[in-house]
């Protein structure tokens, strides 16, 4: 699929032509399934399924396709051929547009939920106009989407890389160190602070790696590599059950590929590799 994506501006006043419609029930999507492929419906509306909408949102347009997202109950019967299915469990089933417009309809259904009532005057909210905000009829105040920024960072020392097993982790699964940035904190700041914090040592030379939308339920992972620069293991047991130094060729298991923290690791697997490749005559 080629295209833009263009953010909702001006919806369309009925809905008239097919679009993709991102349904949830109780946090998990809808998607058709056709023997072991899946797809977002392309419909005018949840109702051609059969389904009534609790609430809906025009999300935007995708290549020159409306895209809305819609919420029913979770007591709806399904249509044929479909099912709800969380979204980690869907990336790399759907084309790489549509998952990150569901992750954008996550984030907004989960930050609609939260923010029904004003915090200022108690009063019930209201879609604001010309903006994708809420506001209180009572005493006018404006909230946006809320968005919590969280560093996540990959430590090199000697050719190894850090990974921990955080204490809510299944048993056997180990991955880099994140943590959420902190009022007056840069992200360079949050990046040491939850190094030491986490597992005690000091890094050196932080630099952006790249970021991710994370609506689980409304974070913004910002990634960072780093190296290390002194200091023993000391493991923080209330957020870090393990943490070690493992070779590229002796991982332990780790992140699936929808995660940024894969995409970390697998860089530094890759660099690695092409550090040491033989070279040439």
């Amino acid at each position: 699929m080629s295209g833009p994506w263009i953010p909702s501006g001006c919806p369309p006043s009925a809905k008239m032509d097919p679009a993709w419609w991102f349904i949830f029930a109780a946090h998990k999507i809808l998607v058709l399934e056709e023997g072991r492929s899946v797809s977002v419906p392309r419909i005018v509306d949840p109702a051609s399924l059969g389904l009534s909408s609790i609430r809906e949102k025009h999300l935007g347009t995708l290549a020159g396709v409306d895209c809305y997202f819609a919420e029913v109950s979770e007591h709806a019967a399904l249509p044929s051929k479909s099912g709800f299915y969380g979204l980690r469990e869907l990336h790399g089933f759907l084309s790489e547009p549509l998952f990150a417009v569901a992750m954008k309809a996550l984030h907004l259904l989960e930050w609609e939920e939260t923010a029904r009532y004003c915090g200022c005057c108690g009063s019930k909210m209201s879609p604001a106009k010309d903006a994708n905000a809420r506001q209180c009829p009572g005493c006018g105040m404006v909230v946006f989407p809320r968005i919590s920024p969280a560093v996540i960072m990959l430590v090199e020392k000697d050719g190894q890389v850090l990974l921990a097993r955080g204490t809510r982790f299944k048993a056997d699964m180990y991955s880099v160190l994140a943590g959420f940035v902190e009022p007056g904190e840069t992200l360079e700041n949050a990046v040491h602070r939850e190094i030491e914090e986490e597992v005690g040592i000091k890094v050196r030379d932080v630099r952006y790696f790249g970021s991710q939308p994370w609506p689980f339920p409304d974070s913004l992972m910002i990634g960072f590599t780093a190296k290390y620069a002194g200091g023993e293991l000391r493991i923080d047991r209330t957020e870090i059950a393990d943490a070690g130094w493992f070779h590229p060729d002796n991982l332990p298991n780790i992140p699936g590929k929808i995660s940024i923290a894969r995409r970390l690791i697998d860089w530094f697997v890759e660099t690695s590799r092409q550090k040491n490749a033989p070279t040439g005559p």
